[in-house]
């Protein structure tokens, strides 16, 4: 009876967390949709948020130094990407072109000593504009993969999770890879122009969506997702200079 009655209560309470929590799914959700074409079905992606948010209720350890939240949220969006991932939308093909806009984009900076737009772009790797468009908002789903870091291993992949989220990891390696791009995702953002900057600090800081972001500045929610897509491609160009990526 007593081994029913807990399990009656672990259900209750994973269900109450659930409900609690499913605010945070469904803003995770939209926000990574934005950057997505209008085929992508959200529920879908909701549900997926779900599981995440499941998995994250049964493997969470209070012994850590991260909150609930701040793990839920991490487990929340790698199911998202990974389903993502799982459809092709973020393939390696896709990922690739990702890596070629970068290399282009910092060829040409260099090049002609400042920004460069995405007509000079298009015309550098040879494809339309719209692509190039395209490709961008792919390269802001999601900002630096494992895989771009040399990440490969699961293990290597846990160590930098623990890095992450509890500012710990037993791999001293690790504590300084992150940390080195932790300093360099900061002072990239540093030489943002203001616009870019702002956008960056309302989006990833204050948490605004982009329609939020856009009333705060005045703008269009295309034009905040324009400007987004714009600093990532500045942001990454910097990690790639360094070696990072």
């Amino acid at each position: 009876m007593q081994t029913q009655r807990s399990r009656k209560d672990n259900l209750l309470s994973r269900d109450e967390l659930i409900e609690e929590y499913l605010p945070h799914v469904k803003r995770i959700v939209h926000r990574i949709a934005i950057h997505l074409p209008p085929h992508v079905e959200i529920d879908d992606l909701i549900h997926v948020g779900v599981i995440g948010l499941m998995q994250a209720i049964e493997r969470y350890d209070s012994s850590r130094n991260n909150t609930f939240l701040t793990y839920a949220v991490f487990r929340i969006k790698g199911a998202v990407l990974s389903e993502l991932r799982s459809r092709d939308f973020l393939s390696r093909a896709n990922r690739r072109k990702v890596r070629e806009l970068d290399r282009a984009y910092m060829g040409l900076e260099q090049k002609k000593g400042r920004a460069v737009d995405d007509r000079e772009l298009a015309e550098e790797i040879g494809v339309p504009l719209q692509e190039v468009q395209e490709i961008k908002k792919m390269s802001s789903i999601s900002f630096v993969s494992f895989e771009e870091m040399g990440i490969q291993t699961d293990e290597e992949k846990r160590s930098v999770v623990d890095a992450l989220l509890n500012n710990g990891s037993d791999d001293a390696l690790t504590l300084t890879r992150v940390k080195e791009m932790k300093n360099a995702v900061a002072e990239a953002i540093e030489q943002l122009p203001e616009k870019e900057k702002l956008v960056i600090s309302l989006y990833y800081v204050d948490e605004l969506t982009m329609k939020e972001t856009g009333k705060a500045l005045n703008i269009t929610e295309s034009r905040v997702s324009q400007i987004h897509s714009q600093a990532v491609v500045h942001l990454r160009s910097q990690l790639r200079k360094r070696g990072l990526l």
